[in-house]
């Protein structure tokens, strides 16, 4: 076997109609976001390991890939946009006072386990709001990944809604230690609810605070279906807040006319250290992982000298590709191709030919033929394409 022509384990070449596919899903939802007010930017490949320590990272440190420059620094394949956006405003942004809309296009890398059946290098889009910490800024975000979905034509999809303050808020009213803390998070984390009922159960709280930790698990379509839980939730402010925000914040989804397409899950947190508000998933069928993720991170900027609110998410085009093509969804997409068929003496008709077809917009592929038996081939092998013959006889 000749290992030269294989790529490594995780990554892989894209062409032809899969790569037709997969610009036009990008082109589409980078589209949407300009139509929101985002501007493009574009952050380095690799960036100095520090970037992504743990308080800003998405994956741990082990699963970076890491090397060194010829001064011995050492840098990482980014696995995240954010933090390297949280870094270029911070650089560029300092004494900005009004809010920074910013859309980024790109590959990360994650050096996972094989075994995971991920991919090592996957293709990321998205937008990172800079500056305000309002609800309508929130709501304005929750509907653009609603949108981008719904213009590369997804019709069946949810997107998951959370606030970090809900878990947050239970574990210090049940006074847990920062051990007792790690556990919880990686019940919920797990969606192990089974195994966070019987942890609860074992510890001194109070029976209405047990009640509340099995709200957990709850999903709700819209705030009707939760009152009685913001009723019960009343004596702990930041549970309660919570509810009321998930009130307020619908009203403006309804507004955007994509309330449909959300659901508010009690449990929703996330593995990165930087959430610390909103937290949001997006699920179809079709695709294993989530398809968009995204919250807010209000601390991260501080990280890098700009205190900041910010929220942002970002759409995982590999797992959108497996859903749109599991669901059947048709993309305008198409490798139509207009051939010439010329003879070398007749070549400077063939290329003022070929030159009239492009300037209208159509794609030739100009091909030289010998003979009349090389003719013949060529007339089969792209059969049901159009065909013009220069110089035949």
């Amino acid at each position: 076997m000749n290992k030269l022509i294989h790529t490594p384990e995780g990554v892989r070449d894209i062409y032809s109609e899969e790569f037709m596919k997969r610009q036009y899903l990008q082109t589409q939802i980078l589209d949407k976001m300009k139509h929101y007010g985002y501007e493009n930017i574009q952050t380095p490949t690799f960036e100095f390991f520090d970037i992504f320590a743990k308080e800003m990272s998405t994956i741990s440190a082990k699963e970076l890939f890491k090397f060194f420059d010829r001064d011995g620094n050492t840098l990482v394949l980014r696995p995240d946009f954010t933090p390297s956006i949280a870094r270029a405003c911070a650089k560029y942004f300092t004494e900005e006072i009004k809010p920074i809309r910013l859309s980024y296009s790109g590959n990360v890398f994650s050096n996972n386990l094989n075994y995971q059946g991920r991919l090592k290098e996957s293709t990321q889009l998205g937008v990172e709001f800079i500056g305000d910490d309002s609800l309508e800024t929130d709501a304005e975000i929750i509907s653009l990944a609603c949108e981008s979905l719904l213009s590369v034509g997804l019709k069946d999809f949810k997107i998951s809604i959370g606030h970090a303050s809900i878990l947050q808020s239970l574990m210090e009213a049940a006074n847990f230690s920062e051990e007792e803390k790690e556990e919880v998070k990686e019940y919920v984390l797990n969606k192990n609810f089974f195994g966070l009922d019987e942890y609860v159960s074992k510890k001194s709280i109070d029976a209405k605070l047990r009640e509340l930790f099995s709200l957990l698990r709850d999903f709700y379509s819209s705030p009707d279906e939760f009152v009685l839980a913001k009723e019960i939730s009343k004596e702990y402010e930041g549970i309660y807040q919570s509810f009321l925000y998930f009130e307020n914040l619908y009203e403006l989804l309804q507004a955007y006319k994509v309330s449909d397409y959300v659901s508010f899950e009690m449990g929703l947190i996330s593995a990165h250290e930087y959430y610390t508000g909103v937290i949001f998933s997006g699920y179809t069928y079709g695709s294993g992982e989530p398809i968009v993720k995204g919250g807010r991170y209000d601390q991260l900027l501080s990280y890098f000298g700009k205190d900041a609110y910010a929220i942002g998410f970002a759409v995982f085009v590999d797992g959108l590709l497996m859903a749109v093509d599991n669901q059947k969804i048709s993309l305008p997409v198409e490798h139509k191709v207009d051939v010439i068929l010329y003879q070398k003496e007749h070549r400077i008709s063939a290329i003022e030919k070929a030159k009239i077809y492009r300037d209208y917009g159509k794609v030739v592929q100009m091909i030289r033929y010998a003979d009349s038996e090389e003719l013949k081939r060529y007339k089969e092998m792209y059969q049901g394409d159009f065909i013009e013959v220069i110089g035949e006889e």
